[in-house]
């Protein structure tokens, strides 16, 4: 079934900045740089209410979150929510949430990591996100992330995407089709055996992760795997795995050949090297549309359909 598809951004629509998660402290310039770069591009941006307030950790209390990202997805003048940041917390929010407003007039939702929380609720509701960069990807200077910028923008104004993946002895080859989800594997292991956890059959499952032990990340998929989660998935496709721990007892194998053991039953393709998540090279995905994937280990392909 297709997902509904917000309505693509034009010069003079309005993107509301809002952070969900963890507390924005000493982040203000990223924020200020992100409503430049919108600027750049001819949209207006409007800064929720509580973006730069702090509760112990978070950005505000969870009252306080939850009312700018009600009140963005509410307003019929904003035509995307931009997540200024992940961390953690959003999961905090998404039972007080109601989706009735937003689900007639849906908008474009954009983040990764913790925001996975946000993508998966909004995947339920049948309506597509963006997983991409967020306000404090600007950090750096602009040259040095302009792949992700470019995508990201390509994504919210809708030109075609697609992507040519670097190749990998890892791979499995394969060709499959359907609808692209995931995000965080911390975050869809999280979401197990709620109505937020995604029913991955027949579709494409993205994954990525940051700064967990190799058996975390065994232990996480041996969960799904459990839950079913991997039963009638057509395929998956593995972002960056960075900054891996160390446990004083060696895992003994590459995190590649750890996915490929922990799905070893499954008959789909698995594709590495997708450049999107915590590394500063972050490419837009549309999450609920249709993609083709075809995986070899020379290279693999990612070509979203045009809507």
């Amino acid at each position: 079934m297709s997902l509904k598809q917000p309505t693509y951004l034009k010069p003079g629509d309005t993107v509301a900045i809002v952070a969900p998660s963890g507390v924005l402290k000493n982040r203000t310039e990223e924020v200020n740089k992100a409503k430049t770069l919108l600027k750049s591009w001819g949209l207006h941006a409007v800064v929720g209410k509580h973006v730069f307030s702090q509760d112990n950790h978070f950005a505000g209390t969870d009252d306080e979150r939850c009312e700018d990202l009600q009140k963005a997805m509410d307003d019929p003048t904003i035509s995307a929510i931009w997540c200024a940041r992940g961390g953690y917390g959003t999961v905090r929010v998404l039972d007080k949430l109601n989706w009735e407003k937003f689900y007639k007039n849906p908008k474009w939702l954009i983040g990764y990591s913790d925001i996975t929380a946000l993508h998966s609720q909004i995947h339920n509701e049948g309506i597509e996100t963006i997983h991409a960069m967020m306000c404090t990807s600007l950090n750096k200077d602009y040259t040095t992330i302009a792949e992700t910028i470019s995508t990201f923008k390509d994504a919210l104004f809708g030109k075609p995407i697609s992507y040519t993946l670097k190749g990998s002895n890892y791979n499995k080859p394969g060709s499959a089709t359907g609808q692209i989800v995931g995000g965080n594997l911390t975050l869809l292991h999280t979401m197990l055996g709620s109505n937020t956890s995604i029913d991955t059959s027949g579709k494409i499952l993205f994954i990525e992760e940051i700064g967990e032990y190799k058996y975390h990340i065994d232990r996480m998929l041996q969960s799904l795997k459990r839950a079913g989660y991997f039963k009638n998935c057509k395929g998956v496709i593995v972002g960056d795995m960075s900054k891996m721990r160390k446990n004083t007892t060696l895992w003994g194998s590459s995190i590649e050949q750890l996915i490929l053991d922990a799905l070893a039953e499954y008959n789909f393709p698995i594709a590495f090297n997708m450049p999107a998540g915590h590394e500063k090279d972050n490419r837009a995905l549309i999450l609920g549309r249709s993609v083709d994937l075809n995986v070899d280990t020379s290279n693999s392909s990612i070509i979203f359909s045009t809507n």
